[in-house]
């Protein structure tokens, strides 16, 4: 009788205000659908996003379920602070952070096959994708990532991230067609910082499709790596 293959551990990192319980809420049709694949683990970013922001320039995440602590893994402005993915700077407030909480994550929670984000916590899943190519994080040993919704990151102290050597472990791109936060666009521009992309294209919004017709394509990258 053959060995059953064990579940792929998957670090989770959520979009701007969100946090790991909210987000695990938020991917509860994803889990079920890949159930016997992965085991998914949720962290929350370190920031409190400071009130809430009704602006329209803000990332719009919807708040529920948890939502109420907030968080966020960086702000475009540093003097509100806040975050709009749209928002050119120079610089940023909070990434260092950031990336020493995944890097706690994976010491504490540890060892994971993969990494899967969500709109900022996309974005941070590339970053730090480039920082475990460019060989500056030797805790990370991802062997896969999952972006949704993701973006390359507009803040001119965040370039050098994309300016190294394309990002060799697979990678499975998804975005939706009518993602009004997210355009398309923003997350085609990000395909070029990795290497033999596979892409999952939804004609939704900003969500994180979990359908039955999902299923296969996620399987499918699923099993490359198993």
């Amino acid at each position: 009788m053959s060995k059953a293959v064990p579940p792929l551990r998957i670090l989770c990192i959520h979009g701007y205000r969100q946090n790991g319980n909210s987000f695990r809420e938020k991917t509860g049709a994803l889990r079920k659908l890949l159930k016997k694949q992965v085991e998914l683990v949720y962290i929350s970013a370190p920031h409190k996003v400071p009130g809430i922001q009704n602006e329209t320039n803000q990332e719009p995440e919807k708040a529920c379920g948890g939502d109420e602590d907030q968080r966020g893994w960086w702000f475009s402005n540093i003097q509100a602070p806040s975050f709009n993915a749209q928002e050119e700077c120079e610089g940023s407030l909070g990434l260092e952070d950031s990336v020493d909480t995944v890097r706690t994550a994976v010491k504490e929670l540890g060892p994971f096959d993969g990494i899967l984000g969500f709109s900022q916590g996309a974005a941070l899943v590339a970053i730090l994708c480039a920082l475990q190519e460019q060989k500056q994080e030797p805790v990370f040993n991802f062997r896969f990532a999952i972006l949704v919704a993701g973006f390359r990151s507009a803040c001119s102290q965040h370039q050098r991230f994309y300016e190294g050597p394309a990002i060799a472990i697979p990678s499975l791109h998804v975005y939706g067609q009518d993602d009004r936060v997210i355009p398309e666009k923003m997350s085609q521009d990000l395909l070029p910082a990795f290497d033999g992309v596979q892409i999952l294209i939804h004609p939704g919004g900003h969500f994180i499709p979990a359908a039955s017709l999902h299923r296969q394509t996620y399987q499918d990258f699923l099993k490359k790596i198993q």
